[in-house]
């Protein structure tokens, strides 16, 4: 087990592998930094800080998920908030969503479950929210997925089938995205992606 010190390096400086970091470690880690951070079985992951294009695309999303929240009773927060995704395993979606406010699944240190997550694609690693991140995702048994890709100007929804996502429905500019979950949740593909 590897013990968090108070002088421990930056997330960004820690090795990128090493398999020896608990999940009470990461916790304790992350309480303690301004660096988002990720947790996969022992190894800390060190996210890129947002660009004011990501966030002002997240912020687009979440109010619009909240605005729905409001009107259903149900709960949308957004990053930094910690998601345990397994025993060892903790992801840093952009946005969560939760279909009522009072879902045990909502705790303040973390949540441990959501039944929608969404993430804006990061220039940086790009396969990390196509990819990794939806398999992590479908193995947590989160019902639907919302993947917001500048970078391929389309907002991808996800659904949970039999374990394991499918496309719902890929939705581009001067198109309106909707949710396979919540019924009547719509968002403007454009107004999403020219965020400013």
């Amino acid at each position: 087990m590897r013990t968090v010190t108070l002088d421990e390096p930056e997330p960004a400086a820690l090795p990128a592998s090493g398999g020896e970091w608990t999940a009470e470690d990461y916790l304790r880690l992350s309480g303690r930094t301004n660096r988002l951070v990720e947790f996969t079985c022992g190894r800390i992951e060190a996210l890129p800080m947002p660009t004011d294009r990501h966030q002002a695309m997240v912020e687009t999303l979440f109010l619009l998920l909240r605005a729905y929240a409001a009107r259903t009773r149900g709960k949308a927060r957004f990053a930094p908030l910690r998601l345990r995704i397994g025993a060892a395993r903790y992801r840093e979606p952009d946005i969560l969503f939760l279909r009522s406010a009072q879902d045990p699944r909502r705790r303040d240190r973390f949540w441990t479950g959501a039944d929608l997550v969404a993430e804006v694609v990061s220039a940086d690693d790009p396969e990390r929210d196509r990819t990794a991140k939806r398999s992590d995702y479908a193995a947590a048994g989160i019902p639907e997925y919302w993947i917001v890709d500048p970078l391929a100007a389309s907002i991808t929804v996800l659904r949970l089938e039999d374990g394991a996502y499918a496309e719902y429905g890929r939705f581009r500019r001067g198109q309106t995205a909707r949710s396979a979950l919540l019924d009547g949740f719509l968002a403007d593909v454009s107004a999403i992606l020219d965020a400013e």
